[in-house]
């Protein structure tokens, strides 16, 4: 991350009125998960990056359920409270119940976050804890029951791991995993980082430390009994220059097959283009690497989707404050611009430090609007820095067509508290048609931010992939209604260590019905549907 200190001129940056309004429901739904990051006044780096959160249904009855990772004790180091992950039970009502012991989830080391998917294909989402520490495979077994598969599977691996995601990157019908690592950090013998002469202690900067090699795991099918190798050497994928924070699979250059991104704390992003048998790194190439001004960046959270509906997926970065956050528009033929400036982005962000991030139609006009997770990695900031701050507002920037961004202000009380966020997923936990948020505060009370907006006109896409992967990761969806056109992909991870409801959720504005449907299945099939009713969620099944 940039440890220079800025208090620059902002510019103007306009705010509108928001239509949506988000309400903060944890405490009456139940929610009483609170992140311990194990603090120990010497300022060792992992207390301060974790959390992750993530929607899933574990026991499919259709309703979205939470889990919510947590920090606690660091390996070698006793004096800090163990602390446990929990999972909570969606009871339809609009409430939770906590069934972290039943489903023997909980204890998994320090905690940073968690990946989403069925990768056995057996209709139940498995769970991937990445920890500071070896990281666990949860197997679903069933009734929100998980067993640790972590060694049967062969993706324990050590050190410092962030984010994950689940991708069928080969597209034979079962989903890969790629695990993000940060830094090779001795917790045991520290460096020491002061301000200046003084004594103010500081997390360092991530440049004082070598970078660790991310994991891509090759899932092996059930003739292997549903195991992973690992192929990152084959895959191209074996280097150790990034320091990787964010992830993100997706189909960029709209191919057939998932391209690989990553968003790194002070090196180059990277941009992976799946060229079948291995992947070839384009990130300078493409313009997704650097910032405006051509530097490196501190690239926390990510996330893909089409915010201008040209059909292209565009990509997303959060960054350290007084940077701003980066905006890629996707030119096509492999090529990028960033469009922070003439978005509205730039002015909007700097004085923020980004976290877990989101596209989302947060008002249901059938465009994506973004929502950024934002709080400081120092909790003394503001004896460093007289204009910066540690608890920071989230912020939900409204698409306003044409490529520009604004504000949303009076946006609800669930967006008004400073928290220190980190993690952030997005599902429909009621299942009303908009998307709610969940927050992973770090050392705090975690965050549910349900949506209770204008109600216009929805419409939800779940797939179940048969030749395809089960999750249909990977999937490309259209929808057309009004002489709207909207494109989706189920995308694999994005955010920051977290992840989000699989169902595609399209804003439908004042159309009662969308006049087609058309699924691309990562398999190569497409299906097209006429005249669907809106405000439901439809199951869509790969055709045999």
């Amino acid at each position: 991350m940039s440890r220079g200190w800025c208090c620059g001129l902002l510019l103007w940056a306009g705010t509108v009125e928001a239509q949506v309004q988000f309400a903060e429901v944890a405490q009456q739904a139940g929610i009483r998960f609170k992140h311990e990051k194990g603090g120990q006044g010497m300022r060792y780096m992992p207390e301060t990056y974790g959390s992750g959160v993530a929607f899933l249904d574990c026991d499919n009855d259709g309703m979205l359920d939470l889990y919510f990772v947590n920090g606690g004790r660091l390996p070698g180091l006793s004096t800090a409270p163990l602390a446990h992950n929990a999972l909570y039970h969606n009871q339809g009502d609009g409430t939770f119940a906590e069934i972290t012991e039943s489903s023997d989830t909980g204890d998994t080391g320090y905690g940073m976050g968690v990946a989403v998917g069925d990768y056995d294909n057996d209709g139940d989402a498995d769970l991937y804890v990445t920890n500071f520490g070896p990281s666990k495979l949860y197997r679903n077994e069933g009734q929100g029951r998980f067993s640790d598969f972590t060694a049967q599977a062969g993706v324990g691996d050590g050190g410092w791991s962030s984010s994950a995601a689940f991708a069928d990157v080969d597209l034979d019908g079962a989903l890969d995993l790629y695990v993000c690592k940060y830094l090779d950090y001795p917790v045991k013998d520290p460096l020491t980082c002061l301000v200046g002469n003084s004594s103010e202690r500081l997390y360092c900067d991530p440049r004082k430390f070598p970078g660790q090699q991310d994991r891509f795991y090759h899932n092996l099918g059930p003739a292997q009994g549903w195991r992973f190798a690992d192929w990152t050497e084959r895959m191209g994928l074996a280097k150790t220059q990034g320091k990787e924070l964010g992830v993100v699979f997706g189909d960029l250059d709209l191919d057939g097959d998932l391209d690989l991104y990553l968003a790194n704390d002070m090196a180059p992003n990277a941009l992976y283009r799946n060229e079948g048998s291995r992947f070839v790194e384009r990130g300078l190439a493409s313009g997704t690497s650097l910032s405006l001004e051509g530097k490196v960046q501190a690239g926390m959270g990510v996330d893909l989707g089409d915010y201008d509906n040209d059909g292209r997926p565009d990509l997303f970065v959060t960054n350290f404050q007084w940077e701003s956050n980066s905006l890629y528009r996707n030119l096509g033929n492999g090529f990028f611009a960033d469009m922070a400036v003439e978005s509205g982005l730039y002015q909007l962000s700097f004085p923020y430090l980004g976290f877990g991030t989101g596209f989302l139609d947060a008002d249901g006009d059938g465009d994506l609007d973004i929502f950024v997770a934002n709080g400081h990695v120092y909790d003394n900031v503001e004896r460093i820095d007289p204009a910066a701050s540690y608890a920071q507002r989230s912020q939900l920037l409204l698409n306003q067509g044409k490529g520009r961004f604004v504000e949303a202000q009076d946006a609800g009380p669930g967006l008004e508290p400073a928290r220190v966020s980190r993690g952030a997923a997005f599902g429909d936990f009621d299942n009303d048609g908009d998307t709610d948020i969940a927050l992973n505060n770090s050392g705090g009370w975690a965050s549910l931010l349900r949506n209770e907006g204008s109600k216009p006109h929805w419409l939800g896409i779940r797939l179940k992939g048969r030749q395809s992967n089960r999750d249909a990761v990977g999937a490309q969806v259209r929808v057309r209604a009004g002489g709207q056109e909207q494109w989706r992909q189920v995308r694999g991870g994005g955010s920051y260590l977290s992840a989000h409801d699989l169902r595609l959720l399209f804003g439908l504005g004042a159309h009662s019905a969308a006049e087609q449907v058309e699924v691309r299945w990562p398999s190569g099939a497409v299906q097209q549907l006429g005249g669907v009713k809106a405000d439901q969620y439809l199951t869509i099944e790969e055709p045999e």
